[in-house]
């Protein structure tokens, strides 16, 4: 390979080892502009499942659960009458298995409990959400161990391949664009699990390192189960 080519090639491995593929495009639109456009459609598609819930859209909060075992994203609304579940939406592309993100490059999705930091209008999939990683949590096993490249940018988008990101498709990166933006940000916080705990499911010992995600495994079933099981995952 010429040397020119072969620094091409270092580079773009070290882009895609770096983190998801779903970071900020040259700005051209606002989230306003997003929602405008792609809002009449998603609430099109989302409102059924809310009435079939019993859920006034948009709702007063919402939870996301991303559980990497099964491949799936299930959504949840909380209304007057608590939560309820919505529907469920496979993972169509991510990286990593099961373990929480330790650094970047490492290609893992995060496990743990975090809000949206912020909804991208311009990603390279056009529109994607922000979870808050690193959190509190993280950051202080990190402090502890000694690590300082956490990594970020860690997103929900369309597409269908990913690397460290969770990739849903378009229609449902802008369901749950228009449904973040409709919310509140405040009001969304995202579940990311290594399994369902609610079901029985457990993780091996082999994947419970380091020793403190018996704690953070700990935090997400609590989280977890306040909410009911899945309809249809």
């Amino acid at each position: 390979m010429k040397p020119a080519l072969h620094l091409l090639a270092l580079v773009l491995a070290a882009i895609l080892a770096s983190g998801c593929v779903a970071s900020r495009a040259p700005a051209t639109k606002t989230v306003a502009e997003r929602v405008q456009r792609y809002g009449p459609a998603a609430r099109a598609r989302l409102l059924p499942h809310f009435q079939r819930a019993g859920i006034t859209y948009p709702p007063q909060r919402v939870a996301l659960v991303g559980l990497k075992s099964e491949r799936t994203l299930q959504l949840y609304a909380a209304g007057g009458s608590g939560w309820k579940f919505i529907r469920a939406y496979p993972i169509l592309g991510a990286s990593g298995g099961l373990g929480p993100k330790l650094r970047e490059g490492d290609r893992q999705v995060p496990e743990g409990i975090y809000p949206i930091d912020l909804l991208n209008p311009n990603s390279r999939h056009e529109i994607a959400m922000q979870i808050g990683y690193p959190n509190a949590f993280d950051r202080e096993q990190a402090a502890r161990e000694g690590r300082t490249d956490l990594g970020g940018e860690i997103m929900i988008h369309g597409g269908h391949s990913s690397i460290g990101c969770l990739a849903v498709g378009d229609d449902v990166s802008a369901e749950l664009f228009v449904l973040a933006a409709d919310t509140g940000l405040a009001n969304v916080t995202v579940i990311l699990a290594p399994v369902d705990f609610r079901t029985g499911s457990a993780v091996s010992e082999a994947n419970r390192q380091p020793a403190w995600t018996t704690e953070l495994y700990a935090q997400i079933k609590t989280r977890l189960a306040e909410l009911p099981p899945a309809k249809n995952p």
